[in-house]
């Protein structure tokens, strides 16, 4: 029994240890917050369970591929079985052998033919020629059955030449490829979704913690203003004003904790992960200086990178391919056939006889109404159309270039500008309260000086949301934003 145990314990371990080791996002708020960082943000909603873009992109791409596998049906041979029992009943005279009423045997019966022979045997023909022939009419049934017939039998059919399904099969893989650029256009579409999420949850965690520090401000400016009401050099109004001043920084504190909260929700909902999750962003919202970038080579970058781009190209191609296959409907078919089997009447009892059939067929479209050149003209036209699509494409990338590099650039601006009013502020606040406690100044100063600082930090945030935002759009411009990612 020990060793029965044992072995049993040994058999289940591995998949313990398994199961131990492989992380359970959904049970993530049992063992604390997540810890997510943009990177591993984007892997989770790039996984086969993740974004359901992803999945809805996935299963576009399986179903391409079994259109393929359709289309390339044509061209490999057709090889079916077949085997029949039959119990049937024929009728003769709807086969048009109903001899009991045949003419031709009735009057040979009434009305024999000549007789070249001898007199006597004309004579002994002449008394037993009528009499066998009406019995042989009255005789002879009109239904025949039932009996029964068993067929096995195998074909083959195989297509030699046919330029149309061969170009039909080229645009099925043409579309097979512009469904794997959708699936990476796709994923760049998620990851420029999630890194923007994933940067408004940034932008809400330092807007909670600027509140936070505005709040401690303003109860160290109240602290201040009581103290200096205490030892006679202020008035009641300053605390009143320090009070009012808190009061309005702990309004904004609770403010930024539900779009906190809001923004961290949509977040998880543009992973995919489970919205009872609680996460806790590993990255900061920081600086990160990039290299110089032209629009040439920014230009450069998204035509070699774009997998939209790649996309619409092999849409193009496979467009061209079927107009091209309705072309071709025109030229004549080459293929063969075979045929093999063994049939007979009552396979029991009697033996099966073999019987087959084989060959080429050659089909020479003359007219069809008109239904190719209708198709043609369809085909064409959806062509042209993927070829307007193509020109448009590249107009809106050259667009997203531009815009992204021009926010970039004012984005940049906007922080060193920030930077600076930021400094300032704190110069000026720290300034103010100096003077405050001299008794040179009055607390309208300190609280106009935190009014600005406040500001400053909100300056300071927007511009880095924006510098940050600006580099996910360039990124997703140029299609190399999972590269700067990671």
């Amino acid at each position: 029994m020990h060793r029965y145990f044992l072995i049993l314990l040994l058999g289940t371990a591995p998949w313990a240890v398994r199961a131990a080791d492989t992380p359970d996002v959904d049970g993530a708020a049992d063992r604390g917050p997540l810890k997510l960082s943009l990177k591993r943000a984007v892997e989770l909603a790039l996984s086969p369970e993740g974004n359901t873009y992803i999945q809805l992109s996935d299963e576009s791409l399986k179903q391409a591929k079994s259109r393929s596998a359709e289309a390339r049906s044509a061209l490999l041979p057709d090889i079916e079985a077949q085997t029949s029992y039959v119990t049937a009943m024929r009728s003769l005279a709807a086969l048009g052998l109903d001899l009991a009423a045949s003419q031709t045997l009735l009057g040979a019966a009434k009305n024999p033919p000549p007789c070249t022979s001898s007199p006597l045997i004309c004579g002994i023909l002449a008394t037993s020629e009528a009499p066998l022939l009406e019995d042989i009419a009255g005789k002879i049934p009109r239904v025949i059955g039932p009996f029964n017939s068993v067929d096995v039998r195998s074909r083959l059919t195989q297509s030699v030449f046919d330029m149309s399904n061969i170009r039909r099969f080229q645009a099925s893989r043409a579309v097979v490829r512009a469904a794997k650029q959708d699936r990476s256009n796709t994923g760049d579409q998620v990851s420029a979704g999630v890194a923007k999420a994933y940067l408004n949850a940034l932008r809400s965690d330092a807007d909670l913690e600027a509140a936070e520090a505005n709040v401690k401000l303003s109860e160290a400016v109240l602290k201040q203003a009581e103290s200096q009401k205490n030892a006679g050099t202020s008035t009641g109004l300053d605390v009143t004003r320090a009070k009012v001043q808190m009061a309005n920084d702990k309004q904004h504190l609770l403010a930024s904790r539900n779009a906190q909260s809001t923004a961290h929700l949509q977040l998880l909902r543009a992973i995919g992960l489970n919205l009872d999750t609680t996460v806790e962003l590993t990255d900061k919202l920081s600086y990160q200086p990039m290299e110089p970038m032209t629009l040439e080579q920014a230009r450069a970058e998204a035509l070699k990178n774009r997998a939209d781009l790649k996309a619409q190209a092999e849409r193009e191609s496979a467009a061209r391919l079927n107009a091209s296959s309705v072309k071709y409907e025109r030229l004549p078919t080459f293929g063969l056939f075979a045929d093999y089997g063994t049939t007979g009447v009552d396979g029991i009892t009697t033996s099966l006889l073999p019987t087959r059939d084989y060959g080429f067929a050659l089909k020479i479209p003359i007219f069809d109404g008109g239904r190719r050149d209708a198709r043609r003209a369809e085909t064409a036209s959806q062509f042209r159309q993927e070829r307007t699509k193509s020109n448009d494409l590249h107009e809106q990338v050259e667009l997203e270039i531009r815009t992204s590099l021009d926010s970039l650039h004012s984005a940049e601006e906007q922080y060193q500008v920030a930077q600076e009013g930021f400094h300032l502020a704190d110069n000026e606040l720290n300034q103010a309260r100096r003077r405050f406690s001299a008794g040179v100044a009055s607390s309208l100063e300190v609280t106009d000086s935190q009014t600005r600082m406040e500001r400053a930090r909100d300056n300071q945030i927007s511009a880095l949301f924006a510098y940050n935002a600006a580099r996910i759009d360039l990124g997703k411009a140029m299609g190399n934003l999972q590269s700067m990612i990671q």
